[in-house]
């Protein structure tokens, strides 16, 4: 079992939070799109397992139950995303009895207030009621790019309130270094300003104003 796979790694990134990752990562792998948690409050992080459907059709959700191993990030995705249902509470009840520690779809869900009582989180694009087809065979396991960010299988997916960021397989034994790194900046920097200094001070922005200003 790969460092990726780790449940310690993986809560690591889900407790630093999407944005102190996607920092950490040199402001990379950010899933940069509009994301609504059905569950608010929420961390969870992941390897990737996805499932790119064909369009409007979720054929390919069914699919990669067969795929999804517990821990994992399902992530749903589409040619082009748009308000189709790829998922409801049927679906992610097996997601959720699979073991899925949160499912991302790039297209809506519906039965918002049935996904909002699962252990399971749920991030969509946007909550219609409008269904999908089950025609199209779709892809499972393949490479996907959301938000301007490709997603290879494997790659670790973090999400909570503030949206979606992903990090490399190859990359995260140094991500999880820089993360460290950047946390232990910030509890020092908050006791910094917990104290009173001023980060206008610190930056030294307060005396390149002052020179600047004739």
């Amino acid at each position: 079992m790969t460092d990726v796979y780790r449940a310690d790694v993986c809560k690591e990134f889900a407790d630093a939070g999407v944005a102190t990752v996607y920092e950490a990562y040199g402001r990379r792998g950010l899933l940069d799109v509009e994301w609504t948690p059905i569950i608010a409050g929420r961390r969870v992080a992941g390897p990737a397992r996805i499932a790119l459907c064909g369009q409007d059709d979720n054929r390919a959700v069914h699919e990669v139950m067969a795929h999804l191993q517990p821990g994992e990030i399902l992530v749903l995705t589409m040619p082009e995303a748009r308000p189709v249902a790829l998922v409801g509470d049927l679906l992610a009840t097996q997601a959720q009895t699979l073991g899925a520690a949160g499912i991302l779809v790039n297209a809506s869900v519906r039965d918002s207030a049935d996904l909002a009582k699962f252990d399971t989180p749920v991030w969509a694009r946007w909550r219609r009621s409008k269904g999908a087809t089950k025609n199209v065979r779709g892809s499972v396991n393949v490479p996907v790019t959301i938000g301007g960010t490709t997603i290879e299988p494997g790659d670790v997916i973090v999400l909570d309130d503030d949206g979606a960021t992903a990090v490399a397989k190859a990359d995260v034994e140094s991500t999880l270094d820089a993360v460290r790194q950047r946390l232990s900046k910030e509890d020092g920097l908050r006791r910094r300003w917990a104290a009173g200094e001023l980060s206008y001070d610190a930056y030294g922005m307060r005396a390149e104003d002052e020179k600047a200003t004739p």
